[in-house]
């Protein structure tokens, strides 16, 4: 470290018209053996990269582009695998669909069917209750008609008794109720 600063004090120290003055790219006495070198080094740099660096990164494109058309070649062909597994889910998912809605179907037509029967079992029950009523109703109504007969008889005749005074016979009450029923 010394010795370069030593230098770097003698040519401070030497005046520039001792130094040569020009710049040596500049120099035109210079200019052959520049372009000699130039030349040597165009073609040495030329041979270089078109015998070792091109045909090197030529097939390293290469290999992208096979790799590149391989993973498209791949990439189209599980495209078409998940088309068809596509096509096959939407197959497989119809299907159930359908016997879904036929097992649905069949279990709407069992239980309409169950329903139907225990409404007909219903009715029938309700249809003989109804009859026993009826006849309850026609039992008692004639019961009743009897009774009212008798009733009516009655109180018609003491109706008649206390209105007029006089007690009307049996069978004219009777033949009056009778013909006020009859209507």
């Amino acid at each position: 470290m010394a010795e370069s600063a030593k230098q770097i004090e003698s040519i401070e120290h030497i005046p520039a018209g001792e130094r040569g003055g020009k710049f040596p790219p500049f120099d035109s006495h210079t200019f052959p053996s520049q372009l000699l070198w130039l030349a040597v080094t165009f073609i040495a740099l030329y041979l270089l990269m078109s015998r070792v660096a091109l045909p090197r990164i030529g097939s390293i494109l290469e290999a992208r582009r096979r790799h590149i058309d391989s993973d498209l070649a791949d990439a189209q062909r599980l495209k078409g695998e998940s088309d068809a597994a596509i096509a096959a889910h939407d197959k497989a998912l119809g299907e159930a669909r359908a016997h879904a809605q036929s097992l649905a179907n069949e279990r709407r037509q069992k239980a309409a069917a169950a329903a139907e029967a225990r409404r007909k079992e219903a009715e029938a029950k309700l249809g003989s209750r109804i009859a026993e009523a009826e006849k309850a109703i026609a039992a008692t109504r004639s019961a009743a008609m009897t009774n009212v007969r008798a009733i009516a008889s009655e109180a018609a005749g003491a109706i008649v008794e206390r209105l007029t005074g006089v007690t009307p016979t049996s069978q004219e009450i009777a033949e009056a109720v009778g013909t006020a029923l009859k209507r």
